[in-house]
C-alpha cells in the first residue's frame, strides 16, 4: 500500500509523468513502478495520456491521474449558511448545495447537514471516495467527535460515526480554519509554503496551522483557536461563557452589528439610508459603505483589524512562520484592512520577526473550507498529501507508513 501511495502521489504531483521518471524520482524499480500502475490503470485511477518526447529510443507513455475518476464530498458548516459540493480530484466544483442556516441549532442544524449531504451524494455520478466536514468549534479529529461548537450549539457530537453510520462512507472531519489551511497547501497558491498560517474571519474567528507541510492540531486538538482568547478587558459577553473574546470585535458578525448600530445613530454614514430596515445590511454592504469612505465604518473596520493584528503577533511570536493569509469576507476591506494588521502586529512583536512575516489575503474566496474538507479525504483516502503532525486521525495513509 505504501508503494501505491507514493507512485500515485508522485504521478498527481507531475501532472503528466511516465514510468522511468517515476521511477527515478521514488527510488523504485522499475518492475514495482510498472506492477502498482497496471493495478492503478485497471482502477481507473490513473489514465495514459499519450506520448512524452523520445530520448533516441520508443516514446515514453505519460501517465496522469484520472481526476474525475473519483470524486469527493466536501462540506463547510461554518458560515451563516451551510455549504457543500461534489469536487473531483483536483478541487475543481461538479455540483453545489447551500443551506441557509437560519440561527439553527442543536439537532435541527445536524438535520440541516443530512439534507445538505443527502442531496450531493443521491445526485454523484461517479464513486465518491468519502466525505470531508469543516465544522467551528473545537474538534477531536482523532475520533471525529465536535467538542464544542458555540455557534452551532453541539457539545460531543460523534458527527464522524453520525455520517458514516448514515451514508457507509469515510468521512473525516476538521475545523474549519484547519481545513482553510489546507486548501492553501493542497489546491491553492501557497502549495510551496511549508510552514503557514490561515486567519480565518467570518462568523467566528480562529486559525490553521501548517507546520512542515503537516496540519498542527495540537495535544488538546485547540491549536489556532483564537476567536475566544479575551482582548478587551470587561468586555462584550461572548457566546462561549468569556467576555471581550476576539470574536465580538473582530469577527464579520461583530463588524456588522457594529455597522447596524451606526446606520441607526449616525445620519452622516452611508448606512444611515438603512436606519429603519438595519437588520438588512450585510458584510458586503458594509464593504461598499467601506469603499465610498465612510469615516464611523472605517473606525470600525480598523478597530478590528488592530485586534486581529494583536492575534497575529502572538502567533509570529510562538510560530514564527513567514507567511500568514487572512481568508473570510473580512477579505472585502483590502489593503488598508490588511496595512492596520501589519502596523499591529510590528508594535506588539519582534521587529525583526514581524518584517520577515508576509501577511497577505487568501485568494480562494468562499469555497476554502469546502476544498480543504475535500483535501482531507484525498489525504486519507489516497495518500495523496502530508498527514497531520499533532492529533493524528485514523486513516488508510496512516495505516499504509507503518507498514
Amino acid at each position: 500500500m505504501h508503494n501505491t501511495h507514493l507512485v500515485l502521489k508522485t504521478i498527481y504531483d507531475g501532472l503528466e509523468i511516465s514510468r522511468a521518471d517515476i521511477a527515478r524520482e521514488t527510488g523504485l524499480t522499475r518492475p514495482t513502478v510498472s506492477d502498482v500502475v497496471s493495478d492503478l490503470l485497471d482502477t481507473g485511477l490513473v489514465e495514459e495520456v499519450g506520448y512524452g518526447p523520445s530520448t533516441g529510443g520508443k516514446p515514453p507513455i505519460l501517465l496522469s491521474v484520472a481526476d474525475d475518476s473519483r470524486h469527493l464530498v466536501g462540506i463547510d458548516l461554518a458560515s451563516g449558511e451551510f455549504r457543500g459540493a461534489v469536487v473531483n480530484l483536483r478541487g475543481e466544483i461538479r455540483h453545489r448545495v447551500v443551506r441557509p442556516l437560519d440561527g439553527q441549532e442543536g439537532q435541527a442544524a445536524l438535520e440541516l447537514a443530512y439534507d445538505l449531504i443527502d442531496n450531493l451524494v443521491e445526485g454523484a455520478d461517479v464513486p465518491l471516495l468519502g466525505i470531508g466536514i469543516g465544522t467551528p468549534g473545537l474538534m477531536d479529529t482523532v475520533n471525529g467527535v465536535v467538542r464544542w461548537a458555540v455557534n452551532l450549539g453541539w457539545r460531543d457530537l460523534s458527527l464522524r460515526k453520525l455520517l458514516e453510520d448514515r451514508y457507509d462512507l469515510p468521512v473525516y472531519v476538521a475545523n474549519d480554519c484547519h481545513a482553510a489551511a489546507l486548501a492553501e497547501h493542497t489546491f491553492g497558491d501557497n502549495r510551496d509554503a511549508d510552514n503557514l498560517v490561515v486567519i480565518k474571519v467570518e462568523h467566528g474567528i480562529g486559525s490553521g496551522i501548517l507546520i512542515n507541510g503537516r496540519l498542527f492540531y495540537g495535544d488538546t486538538f485547540g491549536a489556532g483557536e483564537i476567536g475566544h482568547v479575551s482582548v478587551v478587558e470587561n468586555g462584550e459577553a461572548c457566546r462561549c461563557g468569556n467576555v471581550g473574546c476576539l470574536e465580538t470585535v473582530a469577527s464579520a458578525r461583530a463588524i456588522v452589528n457594529q455597522a447596524r448600530a451606526i446606520a441607526g445613530e449616525d445620519t452622516a454614514s452611508e448606512l444611515s439610508q438603512f436606519s429603519d430596515r438595519t437588520d438588512e445590511i450585510t458584510i458586503d454592504m458594509v464593504g461598499e459603505a467601506f469603499d465610498a469612505g465612510d469615516a464611523a465604518v472605517e473606525k470600525i473596520v480598523r478597530d478590528a483589524g488592530r485586534y486581529l493584528g494583536q492575534a497575529a503577533a502572538n502567533l509570529i511570536g510562538v510560530l514564527s512562520t513567514r507567511r500568514i493569509l487572512i481568508a473570510g469576507s473580512m477579505a472585502c476591506f483590502g489593503d488598508t484592512f490588511l496595512d492596520t494588521i501589519r502596523d499591529e502586529m510590528a508594535q506588539r512583536s519582534l521587529g525583526m520577526v514581524a518584517r520577515e512575516t508576509d501577511v497577505g489575503l487568501s485568494t480562494m474566496g468562499p469555497d476554502i473550507v469546502i476544498l480543504g474538507a475535500s483535501a482531507l479525504v484525498l489525504n486519507y483516502e489516497l495518500g495523496l498529501l502530508a498527514p497531520p503532525a499533532g492529533g493524528m486521525a485514523q486513516s488508510t495513509l496512516g495505516d499504509a507508513e507503518s507498514t
